[in-house]
């Protein structure tokens, strides 16, 4: 029996707003090196990486003399992208992946299916109108951007909280662990009903 090959993908983006450079291992042990400027950014990827069992390499050189968007959103974009390539034909894997994550006060719930359908729904009633500078909005469009790009339904929900990073940190941490689950090779074949996904 052949080992089974390690997924990966190395992605660039380069807009008149950002230059990024992302590299993704798929089987990976945690390891991230994340350099976007943001700081808090860094952090939640960091996060994403670790509990995913992902590696990942991330460079950002963006417009924050603006803000945090551009950034966040072509993040986002790119790491779909990364994820997409990495994925291949899906063959095997489980497709569906779900947790729920706490972080002190804050719990929140996230389902992903990697159906080849991109969707997201995203309730962030908790959040407060800021986040460690930035308005919470950012973080929707780094999320529905990565749902995009990586053609998935992402569905996140801020159960409860208060603290606005607990809040993104325990989403980023149930991502994670939603999507180490969903790209876990358990089966032989395509994982679709249809033949395809």
């Amino acid at each position: 029996m052949e080992p089974l090959k390690i997924r990966k993908a190395s992605c660039m983006r380069q807009t008149m707003e950002t230059n990024i450079t992302l590299d993704l291992i798929l089987d990976g042990s945690g390891q991230a090196r994340i350099h976007s400027g943001i700081g808090f950014a860094d952090h939640m990827l960091h996060l994403l990486t670790f509990w995913a069992d992902f590696d990942m390499s991330l460079t950002c050189v963006g417009d924050l003399q603006v803000d945090a968007h551009h950034s966040l959103e072509d993040m986002g974009l790119t790491l779909g992208k990364a994820l997409a390539d990495a994925l291949g034909d899906k063959d095997g894997v489980h497709r569906v992946g779900w947790a729920l994550a706490p972080m002190d006060e804050a719990l929140v719930e996230v389902v992903v299916d990697l159906s080849g359908r991109p969707y997201l729904v995203y309730n962030d009633h908790p959040l407060p109108e800021m986040i460690a500078g930035e308005e919470r909005d950012v973080w929707r469009e780094f999320f529905k951007s990565l749902a995009q790009e990586a053609r998935m339904n992402l569905h996140i929900h801020y159960r409860y909280g208060r603290n606005g990073h607990h809040l993104i940190e325990a989403a980023f941490k149930a991502l994670g662990l939603a999507l180490r689950q969903a790209v876990a090779r358990i089966r032989l074949g395509t994982p679709s009903t249809k033949g395809c996904c």
